[in-house]
């Protein structure tokens, strides 16, 4: 049982934490893995229907509208980290056991390819029910519009652009798990999640499973007429499967080296290396 201490564990303790926790997923079966990813998944949809929600009528500025919506976005997190799941771009952590040859090219492999499937699989799944619920027609359909407009402008990103923005936004989601391998209570995790969560989005990085709701939501939203007339003269030609697939390939690259290369590797090299 570990020391209980008022003071958030130091950073060579995270470390040393997040390795532990790396190889007890690596051993986990991978059933429990898939299941738990499956969550996650739901967890970071969820959080993307509350930000499209949050933002589609915004009046503020387009920054405020920003902030707003990434704090609303935080929810995502906070589910993962607090409910429990398997987060493919939070896993990217594990680099940290595999150099340190604790867990093998296999176990690191199945773990993320495990977890990437059920992150998929969740967000199309809350995408199917939220088709189902009418739930774009609300505001007489202007948040199934918000819906199309933000995946439509995510299947428009060049592949350098959506893998920077990809390297960008796994670094701070990778630093938001660093910071609660630090806390000690649930409200310590909840606000160390707030600001790099937050940033990220407000800054419009992308995020691989996030990305798994917002662009499926848009290629679904865009098939509605009431959704389309609110949307407006926007070409729309990319909003398809080929759109998706070329926005996800770069964003998910771009999230492992944003987690594992500059956060987990640098972080290994500080304070775990021999």
């Amino acid at each position: 049982m570990e020391n209980f201490s008022i003071d958030a564990y130091k950073p060579k303790e995270i470390a040393e934490r997040i390795e532990q926790i790396s190889v007890s997923k690596s051993t986990m079966d991978l059933s429990k893995i898939f299941v738990l990813a499956l969550l996650a998944g739901a967890f970071i949809a969820f959080a993307s229907v509350f930000y499209t929600v949050v933002v589609h009528n915004s009046t503020l500025s387009p920054g405020l509208t920003r902030l707003i919506g990434g704090l609303s976005f935080c929810l995502g997190l906070i589910l993962v980290v607090v409910a429990g799941a398997e987060l493919f771009t939070g896993n990217n952590l594990l680099i940290m056991a595999y150099v340190d040859k604790k867990i093998t090219l296999k176990q690191i492999a199945a773990n993320w390819g495990v977890a990437f499937v059920g992150n998929l699989i969740g967000s199309l799944g809350v995408v199917f029910l939220i088709y189902l619920s009418d739930q774009w027609l609300m505001t007489g359909g202007a948040v199934g519009a918000k819906a199309v407009l933000i995946a439509n402008e995510k299947v428009n990103l060049s592949f350098t652009a959506a893998f920077a923005r990809g390297i960008l936004c796994n670094a701070l989601v990778c630093l938001a798990v660093w910071l609660c391998f630090a806390c000690h209570s649930v409200t310590d995790k909840i606000f160390a999640i707030i600001f790099p969560v937050t940033a990220f989005v407000t800054m419009g990085f992308e995020h691989s499973v996030a990305n798994m709701y917002f662009i499926p939501a848009g290629i679904v939203a865009q098939y509605n007429p009431e959704i389309m007339k609110v949307v407006g003269d926007v070409d729309v030609s990319h909003l398809n499967f080929m759109g998706f697939m070329a926005n996800l390939l770069p964003v998910t690259l771009g999230n492992i080296v944003g987690g594992s290369v500059f956060v987990g590797m640098v972080y290994w090299f500080i304070y775990l290396k021999k």
